[in-house]
């Protein structure tokens, strides 16, 4: 995203200088990475005020290959409340560290079983929805059963799923299995479930505008979706033609030294002045 963002501001005068036909409206949220949290009023807000666009090019690591559809997702926090004791007396207490890892075994279970049963047509990597638990934290000490465990779920999904299947499958299993055993123990015991964030997946459309101007513009013709997320599905949802493009290689992003190819920045100027161009006549 920061690749094509400096691409397009960078352009900024000569979009000036153009005798556009048609704007370019250039779009820049917030929390993109914490669940695009910020598009959804934005795109609101744009949706009120501007005219409708003929074409959305969200602008994320795609080496400007054209990217028509991308899974979308969910992600949770799961609080695991149990009953602290000395670890002498393990049978009086709630580990809530054992327990969230029984939980955290439940999503593994799942994973699995989607793998097995995924369609080998499915054209995402890997072809089915992935439930993952990236982040977990408990206990105080060794010789103490933990009285708090959290850790965070992500699920994405290919587009025939709903990630709030297996969010309520989850919460099935801790009421009608986990809870009441710790609450045999410890009436205060017990697990929460707390929303994070939603990402909106993106799905081909059928002669998209979007998608039919960005080939034109690379010249890629290919089919392309993608296992990571974006803000398209925001965009699309509005009712708004959109495909995912941009400089950059998504295996650099999240790494401790995050860069984009000097020929990807080079790549992504002639992008845009060829949209530039495209806009003129």
């Amino acid at each position: 995203m920061k690749g094509f963002n400096a691409t397009v501001l960078a352009a900024v005068p000569q979009m000036v200088k153009a005798p556009l036909k048609r704007p370019i409206y250039i779009a820049m949220s917030y929390d993109e990475e914490v669940g695009c949290a910020g598009a959804g009023s934005m795109v609101t807000e744009m949706a009120a005020q501007l005219p409708k666009p003929e074409a959305v090019f969200v602008g994320e690591p795609t080496r400007l290959k054209v990217v028509t559809g991308h899974k979308g997702s969910i992600a949770f926090f799961v609080d695991v409340t149990g009953h602290s004791v000395h670890s002498s007396n393990v049978d009086r207490g709630v580990s809530a560290v054992m327990t969230g890892a029984r939980l955290v075994t439940w999503f593994e279970d799942v994973l699995r079983e989607n793998a097995a049963k995924a369609d080998p047509a499915c054209p995402f990597d890997p072809p089915y929805t992935t439930p993952h638990v990236g982040m977990i934290k408990g206990g105080t000490a060794a010789n103490i059963v933990a009285k708090d465990c959290g850790f965070v779920v992500d699920i994405r999904v290919i587009p025939e799923d709903n990630p709030f299947d297996i969010l309520e499958r989850f919460k099935a299993y801790v009421r009608d299995e986990i809870e009441p055993r710790m609450k045999a123990i410890a009436p205060e015991a017990g697990i929460a479930i707390r929303h994070r964030s939603q990402v909106i997946g993106l799905r081909p459309e059928s002669d998209g505008t979007a998608e039919r101007l960005a080939r034109q513009l690379t010249g890629d013709n290919a089919a392309h979706v993608v296992s990571y997320g974006t803000e398209a599905g925001i965009f699309q949802r509005a009712g708004w033609s959109t495909v995912v493009c941009g400089p950059g290689d998504i295996a650099q992003a999240h790494q401790p030294d995050e860069y984009i190819e000097v020929s990807e920045l080079a790549a992504g100027t002639r992008f845009v002045a060829r949209a530039i161009e495209r806009l003129t006549q």
